[in-house]
């Protein structure tokens, strides 16, 4: 089984885990490797070192994750996720000093509970936000589908919404 320390163009780091090598090399060609918060599949693989479980000390074992930029907190890729926020705003500071795997892990958290409280309506998604606003059908959480020009139209009505990219790794169930 061969472990690779993988990032998109964008700068998303994840693993990937395939039989061997040359596997990892047949899926990318046929387009199967993509990642997983973006659906990029503009995918390099980073360097990274290979575990040998030798019984090193727990002093060895215990000096963090190595490998990928910005793990560390070291400021690295981490430090630039925030870059375009207020430097005033107490968020943005704890954004800025978050590496940039929690920045992913706590974006990823904060999509599967918008999916799990909010009710996938597809394609009518404006058509139902204005009967939501209009109090033409209950007033409740939903996501789905929706063109720029009927996103910057109900934006227009007053009518309150927030894009939200929502990885297609996440709109079926993980095997």
């Amino acid at each position: 089984m061969k472990v690779l320390n993988l990032q998109c163009q964008h700068g998303h780091a994840f693993e990937g885990w395939f039989g061997s090598h040359e596997d990892y090399a047949d899926q990318r060609e046929r387009g199967l490797v993509c990642c997983p918060v973006c659906n990029d599949d503009a995918i390099v693989k980073l360097p990274s070192a290979p575990r040998l479980n030798l019984g090193a000390s727990e002093a060895v074992a215990n000096q963090g994750p190595t490998g990928l930029g910005g793990q560390g907190g070291q400021g690295g890729q981490g430090g630039q996720a925030a870059a375009g926020n207020t430097p005033d705003s107490a968020a943005a500071q704890a954004l800025a000093q978050m590496p940039v795997q929690q920045l992913q892990a706590t974006w990823m958290k904060m999509v599967r509970h918008v999916m799990a409280q909010t009710e996938d309506v597809g394609s009518r998604f404006a058509e139902e936000a204005r009967k939501i606003h209009h109090g033409e059908a209950p007033n409740r959480g939903i996501r789905g589908q929706a063109s720029r020009a009927d996103t910057e139209a109900l934006l227009d009505e007053g009518i309150e919404i927030l894009p939200l990219p929502i990885p297609p790794g996440l709109k079926e169930p993980l095997q």
